[in-house]
């Protein structure tokens, strides 16, 4: 496939408005939640719902998607069904309804990326390489209302969030619907079945590993505005930050293609665990020196940027065309699975006087993921 004919635009814009949501929700809607009278267990509870969507949603799309190859089809609905249902937001201030709406919006916000990833994929053919290059266009959505807002909420309430999060829907709603179809395989009967892949060491150790570095992340992505906001950091402040940390994933992506091929996955996935476990302690002993929180969300381009193309290279090598879907799924699952229950622990423990050590836990988490993988990848060398 020549790269005149791989569609950037449309796949670009999709990612964009995808993460435009994400940016929105994910810096505000725990403040969001403040302002509308919710404590901190509250927050972590309802916080962790979305999240706990992903333990089914990409597993149930997933399976259906290798069945039937229909993936873009999927995208579409998921991508239609996002939309109306952040609908409820705008009526529902209790916890229970707002559960009950954050249920839907979640079962089909993470149903449809895994499966997006699967299509970009096979737009990209045997330049699977160029994958950051389209990936980075979601982190410029993240940091537009990540940054945005950020500026906005400095001066108007953080009521207006809704309305934000739903024009960003709509619009990936409709991006979804200019993306070029493409085949995608369906599982044949004679390809290695998805346990049969699971039972390698390597893969299952990846997947633990992952699977740690998210549950780490659960207190950055649930309380970071909040604890940033009770130090005297300004909304403008934390947007900034927010974007700033993005921003260090769009120049790491930007590079990925010529990074990747040269380092190999195994040893960034390395480095980024090491820089990830330095990240947390940054943030909790350091909120009051804004010097390390500002130099602390650079960082973001190794907890996130390189340990996701690195896992994104090593799972469609490990799964094949026929398991795409399911192998995209499982990682997608243990995202959310590790972010929500984290989220829900750190709402019952969570306190400006226990924060630091909450930090401190999300580093032992990476330190440990590290070793596993070290481990791992030793023994996979090995003569």
């Amino acid at each position: 496939m020549s790269v005149a004919r791989i569609p950037y635009l449309p796949l670009g814009a999709f990612y964009f408005f995808y993460f435009a949501v994400i940016g929105g929700f994910m810096p505000y809607w725990g403040l969001y939640l403040q302002s509308l009278g919710f404590n901190a267990e509250a927050i972590g509870e309802l916080s962790a719902i979305v999240m706990a969507t992903r333990i089914i949603a990409p597993n149930f799309w997933g399976y259906i998607a290798d069945k039937t190859g229909q993936r873009l089809r999927l995208v579409r609905l998921g991508a239609g069904m996002i939309t109306l249902g952040w609908l409820g937001v705008f009526v529902a201030r209790e916890f229970w309804p707002l559960a009950a709406v954050l249920l839907v919006y979640g079962f089909f916000q993470n149903a449809i990326l895994a499966q997006f990833e699967a299509v970009t994929l096979a737009h990209l053919g045997d330049q699977r390489e160029r994958y950051s290059q389209i990936r980075l266009w979601g982190s410029l959505g993240f940091i537009a209302t990540g940054t945005g807002l950020g500026l906005y909420f400095e001066y108007f309430p953080v009521g207006h969030l809704p309305l934000a999060l739903l024009v960003c829907a709509l619009a990936t709603w409709l991006a979804s619907a200019f993306v070029p179809d493409i085949a995608t395989p369906k599982r044949s009967p004679n390809a290695q079945g998805f346990l049969a892949i699971l039972q390698r060491r390597p893969v299952w150790i990846f997947f633990i590993a992952h699977f740690l570095l998210q549950l780490s992340h659960a207190p950055y992505y649930t309380f970071y505005s909040i604890y940033l906001e009770s130090h005297g950091y300004s909304r403008s402040d934390i947007g900034w930050l927010w974007g700033l940390g993005v921003f260090a994933e769009v120049v790491l992506f930007m590079l990925m293609h010529r990074v990747l091929p040269a380092v190999g996955e195994h040893r960034l996935m390395l480095w980024s665990l090491a820089l990830a476990a330095v990240r947390w302690l940054m943030i909790g002993f350091g909120v009051e020196y804004p010097a390390m929180i500002w130099a602390a969300q650079l960082l973001h381009a190794a907890s996130f940027a390189t340990f996701h193309a690195a896992a994104m290279t090593l799972i469609y090598r490990h799964f094949g065309e026929g398991s795409q879907g399911q192998g995209q799924a499982l990682y997608s699952m243990l995202w959310g699975t590790g972010v929500a229950l984290g989220a829900w622990l750190a709402g019952m423990l969570w306190s400006n006087a226990m924060a630091g050590w909450i930090f401190a836990t999300a580093t032992a988490l990476c330190l440990l993921a590290l070793l596993l993988l070290m481990q791992s990848f030793r023994q996979a060398s090995a003569p």
